[in-house]
């Protein structure tokens, strides 16, 4: 399992399509506040509505709290910061995944924190940041692979066609 943590998103449906990415792998959300809208919104559900009823969501009120109530540390931090690329850790099961808030990222006091825990994704120069979303998605996923897909379908059902 993976922990996918939102510190304060901003956009509701990025965190919808993280959710939705929560749904297909078990993963937990965590949102960190402040939010930057009310998690019953509409957007936040339409982009993954009929996956809502498997994610398991935690809010938190702060950083403080969100360290105070799951003892976190076996975490990663991603940002465009970070000098390591992500496929470098070693991400184990129940680690904790730290994504910032659209606009800024992960706080920098977080980040002088926990340097050697930061982890970026490598992109071109001239490219800010890939969507949240898309940023959630492909680490979430490079963690499972590391642990061997827990728990996730091992292959797929192709009809009887013919090549």
């Amino acid at each position: 399992m993976v922990n996918l943590v939102l510190v304060e998103p901003e956009i509701p449906a990025n965190t919808g399509n993280v959710a939705r990415t929560c749904a297909a792998t078990g993963s937990v959300l965590h949102l960190v506040k402040p939010l930057g809208f009310d998690i019953s919104d509409k957007a936040v559900k339409r982009a993954g509505l009929d996956y809502w009823h498997l994610v398991d969501i935690r809010v938190y009120e702060n950083l403080d709290d969100f360290f105070e109530k799951t003892g976190a540390e076996d975490l990663w931090l991603l940002t465009t910061k970070a000098p390591r690329i992500y496929t470098e850790a070693q991400m184990r099961d129940g680690c904790y995944l730290l994504f910032g808030k659209e606009t800024k990222g992960l706080p920098e006091a977080l980040l002088r924190r926990y340097p050697e825990r930061s982890l970026r994704i490598p992109m071109r120069a001239e490219a800010r940041s890939l969507n949240l979303g898309n940023s959630v998605a492909l680490v979430a996923y490079e963690a499972l692979r590391q642990q061997g897909f827990p728990h996730l379908i091992g292959q797929g059902r192709m009809m009887n066609w013919e090549f």
